[in-house]
């Protein structure tokens, strides 16, 4: 799934120069753990203000929301999420970044996402990306196989299709974030020695 499969896409934005007060009023109304500040023109960066931030940084001094701005307190440019990203990566960038929440843009506003939707709206407890990739991973170990078999263990197309399953096991281990013990074309070369020097590309 991706970031467009879960995202909403009903976003409500603020203007940079309202008060805390109305922000709050607005998140109330709609039910909102945040609020996206709208662009000034063309060449403006989009920002985000959350309810953490309004907690941490007026109630929790006594500030007057009527008085404060939501450009003194939001975040600005914001982290934004691509469209097209994989929901995994969207929580890893999550977890790396600290942030519940970010819009997602590609050209244009096209949405919000949150740890929530992410939560409540994917397929990561069905379809595991982990085993998802596992499965890719032996049906191209198989496929380099009988291509390498047929071809010859140092034929060109024996060479790309291992490229084809180190690059899927270097997403695993990314995924992870553990480098496996030894690849399978580590072992495909135990059995057929010849076959790691037709992989040393010129440069």
């Amino acid at each position: 799934m991706k970031a467009s499969d879960i995202m909403t896409k009903e976003v409500v934005t603020i203007r940079g120069s309202a008060t805390v007060a109305e922000a709050v009023k607005l998140m109330k109304e709609r039910k909102l753990r945040a609020l996206i500040v709208a662009l000034r023109n063309s060449e403006d960066a989009y920002g985000i203000v959350t309810d953490t931030d309004i907690v941490y940084k007026v109630a929790a001094y006594g500030e007057d929301p009527s008085l404060v701005k939501v450009y003194e307190i939001m975040t600005k440019p914001c982290i934004s999420i691509n469209p097209d990203l994989g929901i995994e990566y969207v929580g890893r960038l999550f977890a790396n970044t600290g942030i519940r929440v970010a819009p997602v843009i590609k050209g244009q506003l096209l949405g919000i996402i949150s740890v929530s939707d992410i939560l409540y709206k994917s397929n990561f407890v069905e379809q595991p990306k982990s085993v998802q990739l596992q499965e890719e991973i032996t049906t191209a170990r198989d496929s380099a196989r009988k291509i390498c078999k047929e071809k010859g263990a140092t034929s060109p197309e024996c060479a790309a299709a291992w490229d084809i399953v180190e690059e899927l096991q270097a997403e695993a281990a990314h995924q992870r974030n553990k480098k496996p013990q030894k690849t399978y074309f580590e072992e495909f070369c135990e059995e057929n020695p010849e076959a790691y020097e037709a992989r040393m590309y010129d440069s």
